[in-house]
């Protein structure tokens, strides 16, 4: 996980059109599985064109998230969750660390605040889900608010489906092969706010707005300002700036696909540095992942072919509620994960330069 690749010290995060994929020939969809497929292996990040996502739910949902944290800090730290564990609600800044989902303590926790909502067990009838794996959401009573949200949860949902069939077409595997593993997906909006108080506006060196982390599921759909301040890492241990290209979505894969894969498709490291204007003060960002990550109870072992002969897989199997746990207990109730050895390794050895 987390290798991506820069050519000559330049990493390319490649622009994808996907509009193609639903009505197109056959060729244009081998064309888009194959573009990728190689984003897939090179980078982990790609920026998708054409999906389809209405311009006004981009606006209505940037306005719901400036609703919320703009709020007083009383009236969001109400609507934090009864327990760390609990993955939804208000996450107050300078209360989680992202590194220590990898293992890795951290000079100071990060500066970003954050709101999530998510899948909850009444949305699936019938199956018996856990609460603690589909905890019901909290809402805030800011007008429009659950609408926006709900509404770009959605079409970011949707997205993310129509991404894991291209997947699977890139992968060789049937058309429906993720259904299976995403039938009551543990999916997951986190809605994240860089900004802090007027007096604190100059920040340390150490100081990270979010901290360096893989993605833990499948696929996430990132949302975000074009300011500066995500930063992915390379094959040398360089981090490199990515700003969205104005139409597109950032997507990037998570954890769960590069076990498929058995890395052959890559979890790539990032982090979000502090956003600053060039006196180093720092400004407002806004960003928004979706994180779509599978089902609780489904097993994720190696696919088929992805195994050298003679080789053992990289990774043993694991489920995705088992995985989910060993990070969110890292980031959020800060227990150290102590089973990402190899990610640990890599981000300790990351260039500060």
């Amino acid at each position: 996980m987390g290798r991506a690749t820069a050519v000559d010290g330049v990493l390319d995060v490649p622009v994808i059109d996907i509009s193609a994929w639903t009505d197109g020939t056959a060729a244009d969809r081998a064309g888009i599985a194959g573009e990728i497929d190689q984003a897939a292996r090179t980078v982990g990040f790609m920026q998708i064109r054409g999906h389809g996502i209405p311009e006004a739910a981009g606006r209505a949902f940037a306005a719901a998230l400036d609703g919320f944290f703009g709020l007083p800090m009383d009236e969001k730290k109400a609507l934090c969750a009864p327990s760390p564990d609990v993955n939804r609600g208000y996450t107050p800044p300078r209360t989680e660390k992202l590194s220590l989902s990898l293992g890795v303590p951290a000079a100071a926790e990060d500066l970003f605040e954050a709101f999530n909502v998510g899948a909850e067990a009444a949305a699936f009838p019938g199956l018996g889900l856990p609460e603690a794996h589909y905890p019901a959401n909290l809402w805030p009573t800011v007008p429009g608010f659950r609408d926006a949200v709900t509404e770009w949860c959605a079409q970011a949902g949707g997205l993310a489906r129509r991404l894991t069939g291209i997947f699977a077409h890139a992968l060789g595997l049937p058309a429906d092969y993720f259904g299976p593993f995403t039938d009551h997906s543990l999916d997951v909006l986190r809605m994240n706010h860089y900004l802090v108080p007027e007096q604190e506006l100059v920040v340390d060196r150490d100081q990270m707005g979010m901290g360096a982390h893989t993605d833990y599921g499948i696929v996430t759909v990132l949302w975000a300002d074009r300011v500066p301040g995500l930063q992915i890492l390379d094959t040398e241990g360089r981090w490199h700036d990515v700003l969205p290209e104005p139409g597109c979505l950032l997507v990037n894969l998570g954890d769960l696909l590069a076990r498929w894969t058995n890395d052959q498709w890559l979890s790539t490291m990032h982090r979000v540095l502090p956003p600053t204007d060039a006196s180093g003060r720092v400004v407002r960002r806004r960003s928004a992942a979706f994180f779509h990550d599978g089902n609780w109870d489904a097993e994720i072992s190696c696919l088929p072919g992805c195994v050298p002969v003679g080789a053992d897989p990289l990774y043993p199997p694991t489920t995705v509620g088992r995985h989910l746990a060993e990070k969110l207990g890292g980031s959020r109730a800060g227990r150290s994960n102590a089973n990402s050895p190899r990610e640990a390794a890599r981000l300790l050895a990351a260039r500060g330069d």
